[in-house]
This record gives C-alpha cells, sequence and structure tokens, in this order.
C-alpha cells in the first residue's frame, strides 16, 4: 500500500454549542435576581434594549380605536420589511403582550405593588403583604461598639487601651478567645492590670461578657442576681456533672437535697450562656421567591414572580434610525449583531420563563398532596422523572431547579426540596419520601411520655406500623440530621428539666 497525501470527503453530524447557546444554558440555572443583574450588564452594551415600564391600563374604548389603526395590519410582516417600511415601532415581538401585560396583572408581586403604588394596600388586613419594615430601620448596634461605649466612659489611659486590645477579642457570644498572660506581653503591662481591666468587663452590659469558659460566664450572672453561694459555686465547677445528669452525685458534692438541687438547676436554666448574641447584627438574608404557586378552584396557579425580573424590550424605532443615516461596513455590521442579541436575548429569556413554568408545573402535579397536607405527604422524585413526564434532558431540569425558590401557602421552599430519595412501604407497594419519614419521626419523638422515651428500635416498629419499612440505622441517621439526641439522652434532658420545673 502506497504512502502518498490524498484528499477524502466525509459527511457526519456534530452538535456545536453557539455562544448563543452556552448563554441561553446558563440562563436556566440564574435566579430571578441573578437575570437581572445579568440584564442590567447587557443593557450597557447594547443600545438597543431598554427596560419598559408598566403599561398603563387603556379604557374599552381607546382600545378598540387602537385596534383600528391601519398601522397594525403590518404587525403579521417579518421584522425586516415593517423596518424596510419605516415601520419598526409597531413591530414587538415578545416585547409587549397587550393580552397578558396591559390587562392582566402578572402575578401577585404586580398585585401588591400597584396597591402600594396607589395606597390602596390595607396593612391591617390579610388581603395584601405588608411592605418589610425591617428594612427602613437603623443598623443595630453590635457587641463591640457597645462594650467600646462603656469602656470610654468608665476608663482612661492605659487602661482603656487595654480595654480595647479585650474587648477586640470577644466573639459574637460574649467569650474572650485571646490568652489573658500573652495580651498583657504584647502590649507591655503587667498581668494584674489586665485581670483588673478584665474584671471592669466583666461588670458590663450584658453581664456574663467577657468570660472565659461558661462556668465563669454562668458565674458572673449568678453573682449578679445575688445568687453565688458555696453550693451554687460547687455546681457550677462541676457542669460537667450535670450534663451527664449525675444528680446524686451533684447532690452530695454540693450538700443539698432534692429540692435545693431542683432549684439550683431552674435558677441556672434562667441564664443566659451566650450573652453576646442579642446584639448579633448578622441576620439571614430574605429568600426571594421565582414562582408563586397558589390553590384554584380548578387545581393550582403557578406564576412566575414577575416583579423581581425586568421587563425587557427592543428599541426598534432607535434601530431605524440609525440604520438609515450614513454607516460604514463595520458600522452595519455591529448593529446588525446588537438587533440580532437584543432580539435572542428577548426570546432566550422567555423561553426561560416557559421552561421553568412547565418544569413547575410538573412538581407541583407529583407532589399535589404535599401542597394540600403537609410534608409527611411528600412522595419520592427525582429529576429523571420529571425530566422524562415533560420529555427534556435531566441536566435541563437540573438546571431549572437550581437556585430557585417556591413560595406556596405552606412556606417558602427550594425547588430542590421537593426531590428526596425514598424509603419503600411496608406493604410493597409504592414509596415514603425521606423527608415524610423525618417529619413523622419528628413528630413521634415531640409526643413522646417523659417516663416513657422512644428508643430507635421502638419509632422502627412505629414507623413500621405507619405503612414505612425502615432499618434502625436509617432512623438513627435520620434522627441525627434533625438535630434530635439518642434516647439516652433526651431521658436525661427530661429528667433534668423535671427537676427544674
Amino acid at each position: 500500500m502506497a504512502l502518498a497525501p490524498r484528499l477524502d470527503l466525509r459527511q457526519s453530524q456534530s452538535l456545536v454549542m453557539t455562544p448563543q447557546l452556552q448563554q441561553a444554558i446558563k440562563l436556566l440555572a440564574l435566579s430571578n435576581l441573578e437575570i437581572d443583574a445579568f440584564v442590567a450588564a447587557e443593557l450597557e452594551k447594547n443600545p438597543l434594549l431598554e427596560t419598559g415600564a408598566p403599561v398603563e391600563a387603556v379604557a374599552p374604548g381607546e382600545i378598540e380605536a387602537e385596534i383600528d389603526r391601519p398601522a397594525l395590519a403590518a404587525e403579521t410582516g417579518a421584522t425586516d420589511d415593517l423596518i424596510g417600511q419605516g415601520l419598526g415601532e409597531t413591530d414587538a415581538p415578545l416585547d409587549v403582550d397587550y393580552g397578558a401585560e396591559t390587562f392582566i396583572d402578572d402575578g401577585p408581586a404586580d398585585r401588591a405593588t400597584s396597591a402600594i403604588g396607589s395606597g390602596s394596600l390595607d396593612l391591617l388586613s390579610g388581603s395584601g403583604e405588608a411592605p418589610d419594615f425591617d428594612s427602613f430601620a437603623n443598623p443595630e448596634q453590635g457587641l463591640q461598639e457597645h462594650l467600646m461605649d462603656q469602656a470610654r466612659s468608665a476608663l482612661s489611659g492605659m487602661d482603656l487601651l487595654i480595654a480595647t486590645q479585650l474587648i477586640g477579642q470577644i466573639d459574637e457570644a460574649g467569650y474572650l478567645e485571646a490568652n489573658l498572660l500573652e495580651t498583657a506581653h504584647g502590649i507591655g503591662v503587667p498581668l494584674a492590670q489586665a485581670e483588673e481591666v478584665l474584671g471592669v468587663i466583666h461588670g458590663f452590659d450584658p453581664t456574663g461578657v467577657g468570660a472565659r469558659s461558661l462556668a465563669e460566664c454562668l458565674t458572673l450572672q449568678a453573682k449578679e442576681a445575688n445568687r453565688y453561694d458555696p453550693c451554687m459555686a460547687k455546681l457550677l465547677a462541676n457542669l460537667d456533672l450535670l450534663a451527664r445528669g449525675a444528680l446524686p452525685q451533684l447532690r452530695r458534692i454540693c450538700g443539698v437535697d432534692e429540692e435545693d438541687m431542683a432549684d439550683m438547676i431552674r435558677e441556672l436554666r434562667a441564664y443566659n450562656p451566650k450573652p453576646g448574641l442579642r446584639f448579633s447584627t448578622d441576620r439571614a438574608p430574605p429568600v426571594t421567591p421565582d414562582l408563586f404557586v397558589n390553590p384554584t378552584g380548578a387545581g393550582w396557579s403557578i406564576e412566575i414572580n414577575s416583579g423581581t425580573l425586568p421587563r425587557l424590550l427592543i428599541n426598534r424605532s432607535y434601530y431605524v434610525e440609525l440604520a438609515s443615516g450614513p454607516q460604514s461596513r463595520a458600522s452595519k455590521a455591529w448593529l446588525a449583531d446588537c438587533l440580532a442579541s437584543a432580539n435572542w436575548l428577548v426570546k432566550a429569556l422567555d423561553q426561560r420563563q416557559k421552561t421553568i413554568i412547565k418544569v413547575a408545573t410538573e412538581i407541583v402535579r407529583c407532589q399535589e398532596e404535599f401542597f394540600r397536607k403537609g410534608v409527611a405527604h411528600l412522595k419520592p422524585l427525582t429529576l429523571k422523572m420529571v425530566a422524562e413526564a415533560i420529555n427534556m434532558h435531566e441536566s435541563t431540569v437540573s438546571r431549572v431547579t437550581s437556585n430557585k425558590y417556591l413560595a406556596c401557602p405552606r412556606g417558602i421552599y427550594e425547588l430542590k426540596y421537593f426531590f428526596t430519595s425514598g424509603v419503600s412501604a411496608s406493604d410493597g407497594e409504592g414509596a415514603v419520601s425521606a423527608e415524610a419519614v423525618k417529619s413523622h419521626i419528628k413528630a413521634l419523638i415531640a409526643a413522646e411520655a417523659r417516663d416513657a422515651i422512644l428508643s430507635d428500635d421502638t419509632l422502627v416498629d412505629l414507623l413500621r406500623a405507619k405503612g414505612m419499612d425502615i432499618a434502625r440505622r436509617t432512623v438513627a441517621k435520620y434522627r441525627e440530621a434533625l438535630g434530635i439526641g439518642s434516647s439516652v439522652q433526651r431521658r436525661r434532658q427530661k429528667a433534668l428539666q423535671g427537676k427544674a420545673a
């Protein structure tokens, strides 16, 4: 066989990920707030894009007058034909849907916004959602600022400098994290002076701040309440025994009877083990839902939260004005790219909303019992099941359900929440969601009597009686995931509560 160069002609198929397709896939995974930021960046780059203001309502007579306009007859023509005829303003595919935008509310967010704008929102009734007054509040003072205000009024000179160093090393719970000896050497002052300043800080509000251990924190609060006697001192020195529930041993150490021990435990329960947390300024950011699900007479209403989405329009009259002027070849190419990019973005956002609605509709259909009856009726659901039902790829469903939240009468849930693994039913038919099993475990433990603590084996029997075939180790795993202690820990805790009651 001779080795020589030659030319071959072959035909094959391949999937090419164009930049537009990659961008459309990226848009699916973004939440509404992230879409808003993305559109804001596009508005700066593309002069043909603009955000539209809410369209004002039109009287019925004005509607008929607008429909009779001859210019509307050209709406059935192509975009290029309209631009050639100078009718660029009349072509608005996917820009404004008069049936949906002008005469019908987009959803709960729009209705609330319009009500607030007109001053018709009744803040005292349950018909509307009141504005968040927390957003108007002044920023709260932090713990360290609160302590420094007290230090400036109580100390001066070198003592104030020492207090500043110590306060800067107090964590948000109110505990001093630093080593006092190292801090004193770092500043160049005697340890006794640093301890004296720390004693002044111990007298600041809140009581217990600046403590180096839980025992010292509770000791400061006991002294403030004038309850620090020798018995209480011994109890605070043996908190590990109290945590283990060794009450007989504690009574012997403290030299008190059962009634006095119960009184001391009740006193300890009234103290705050983390006094600095009430000055914490860290707030969980509010979750903005991307979807609204509400019951209707015929089923469920599923709407996109349009209040968090920009109204994106294409300024076609500006395009006609630019295209009609003298231009170079590069300018024409740039203008054409801007128009194509704007058209693609509007259509991509429209397709994104349709895809989200399609996926959410299938989720609501599969989990309808959850929306009607609660988490105990949540069914096992996978991405593959939803993808097959709506004829989409599993990766598309995964992107759609990422970073998106659904608001319903039961609360706000992430779309991923509805996808849970299943536990086989004891009768061999169907399966039960893992979240439903956790809900049953939590309810059973919450209802247990003080003298009848449920072990994991007992929980297994009770769950099987409810139709859930589950192993003991699975019950233990779910119980620990819920932050619930073992039967021994719960028995000890209830015993302490009984003593303190």
